[in-house]
């Protein structure tokens, strides 16, 4: 398993008693931008769920940089979410919604303000630290969000169809992005849609999944 950040073993969950994964194997390298593809229901956000932490398998491990991490609790997993739906705190301003996990873990003033400013740089938005959530658009909400979960220096980020909200031209845009913000960063990128041209265009890797099982796996231009 050289290289490997994440990887999946025997994984099975169910819910209310329908299996949404079965015997499950993934491993996922180190650095690599991964996208989950496939229908709704086929089992994708299960499976950054069990990455995350947020549900235990029945059956079979996940491994973080090979060590065993079934029962480490999310916010012990050195690993981060960004939701379709952003999660933003509406009654804080952009920075301190960026600053908001950093200053729970104790980091001084000096420290939350230049990574913040670093990552509004990464992300596009600099200038906007005093704006209210409510004064940006839905794209920049979507990178004060990405800004927010990279700030605790996450190893892996799980993407749960974070571009589903955005319109087309918007999408675009945020693609050419977030491929940018994981090259720069380095961080492994775990990315889920249904949207075959957005994992075509960003992926170094492309899962396709149906019916909690792998149809395939390769490059975007193996899948094509």
């Amino acid at each position: 398993m050289s290289g490997s950040i994440i990887a999946l073993k025997n994984i099975t969950v169910s819910y209310d008693g329908e299996q949404v994964l079965k015997n499950f194997n993934l491993t996922i390298r180190d650095g690599e931008f991964v996208t989950l593809l496939g229908p709704s229901g086929c089992g994708k956000t299960t499976v950054l769920r069990a990455i995350g932490g947020f549900v235990s398998p029945e059956t079979g491990d996940v491994f973080f940089n090979e060590r065993k991490i079934n029962d480490l609790p999310p916010h012990k997993r050195a690993v981060n979410t960004v939701f379709q739906k952003y999660a933003l705190f509406p009654n804080l301003n952009v920075y301190d919604n960026i600053a908001f996990g950093m200053r729970i873990k104790g980091k001084n003033n000096a420290e939350v303000k230049k990574t913040v400013t670093e990552l509004l740089e990464l992300v596009n938005l600099p200038g906007y630290s005093h704006r209210g959530i409510s004064q940006l658009s839905g794209g920049q909400q979507q990178r004060v969000a990405i800004a927010r979960a990279l700030a605790n220096d996450p190893k892996v980020l799980l993407l749960d169809e974070p571009l589903g909200a955005l319109d087309l031209k918007l999408r675009k845009d945020m693609q050419v992005e977030l491929k940018k913000i994981q090259q720069q960063t380095g961080i492994t990128f775990i990315f889920v849609t249904h949207d075959q041209e957005e994992a075509l265009s960003m992926s170094d890797t492309v899962v396709v999944m149906d019916k909690g099982e792998i149809q395939q796996i390769g490059s975007p231009t193996d899948i094509y």
